[in-house]
């Protein structure tokens, strides 16, 4: 298993901030807040229809890694390589922010980046409290 690349992921999501507030005038500050910009952006990149595969594969990079920057960012989380796949890994619970990026980016319903940060907290308060309950 090899590490990830944590400064590509950062230049990567640096990236995504940069062409989101160049393209779509928004600021992404890192914050859980941010991620509900980001959703409202990917909705206006899909506003034409599906995105083509080349923009598809680069949205999802941009979006993924910037996602999973907030995750490492908001709950001290640590990127790492889960099955040959990228995962934010937070008190114990894996979390796949390309994964998520590329349901959203496919206009999955109900599918969204702020939703997905946000129940991550919830996931680790629930598996911590499963965890303290006697068998």
């Amino acid at each position: 298993m090899t590490a990830p690349d944590t400064a590509m992921l950062d230049r990567l999501a640096a990236e995504c901030a940069r062409l989101v507030a160049a393209d779509h005038g928004r600021r992404l500050d890192g914050s859980l807040a941010s991620l509900v910009d980001l959703d409202e952006v990917c909705l206006a990149l899909l506003a034409d229809g599906p995105l083509a595969e080349d923009r598809l594969r680069l949205w999802w990079r941009l979006v993924g890694a910037y996602t999973g920057r907030v995750l490492v960012q908001v709950y001290g989380g640590t990127w790492i390589d889960h099955e040959g796949g990228l995962a934010v890994e937070v008190s114990g619970v894996k979390a796949f922010p390309f994964s998520t990026a590329h349901r959203v980016l496919s206009g999955e319903e109900g599918k969204s980046l702020a939703s997905f940060g946000r129940a991550l907290p919830v996931i680790i308060d629930r598996q911590s409290r499963a965890s303290e309950t006697p068998d």
